[in-house]
């Protein structure tokens, strides 16, 4: 059960995730969660490095899809702001969202990584599917209650992980 809550890869934000080094491992398409990992929560517009990160991310030729518990109007303007796909009520860690994300992506188990500040949403459901997990560290402390609650948990599993090296992705 523990190996289903680690990540592949540790980072402090999406500006440190190597783009390079993804597509190098195969990686096609990325599933990237929205609240606290691309913009703070409750937050409708990008700070200009993260919108830079998502147009560094289409000149290596990856594909993005937001993938997103939060509710279809913010979900649909920021998606439609970086020119990707978005689906909002997503139910993560429900495998149905993370489907439907590689399916409009036209992606594989095998070529998709995700990204996400939340061990028990992004973490565990890529892992369940056997996809490559990125876990970022929150933008902001604030955030939803229930989210709150579940980052007491987070604390157990990530005392023990380290900011990834990324010269050994």
């Amino acid at each position: 059960m523990l190996k289903l809550l680690q990540p592949d890869l540790y980072v402090r934000s999406l500006r440190d995730i190597p783009l390079a080094a993804l597509k190098a491992r195969g990686i096609r398409g990325l599933i990237i969660d929205l609240d606290n990992t691309v913009t703070e929560w409750g937050r409708a517009t990008l700070d200009r490095e993260v919108y830079q990160w998502f147009m560094d991310l289409k000149k290596q030729g990856l594909r993005a899809c937001l993938v997103s518990n939060n509710r279809d109007e913010r979900v649909k303007k920021i998606a439609s702001h970086l020119g990707i796909p978005g689906i909002s009520r997503a139910g993560k860690p429900r495998r149905r969202a993370f489907y439907q994300a590689m399916a409009v992506m036209e992606t594989a188990v095998g070529n998709t990584a995700v990204i996400g500040d939340q061990v028990f949403t992004d973490v565990l459901g890529g892992n369940r599917l056997g996809l490559f997990t990125i876990l970022v560290m929150p933008i902001n402390k604030r955030e939803f209650f229930g989210t709150r609650l579940m980052r007491q948990l987070e604390k157990l599993i990530t005392k023990h992980l380290v900011i990834s090296d990324l010269k050994d992705l």
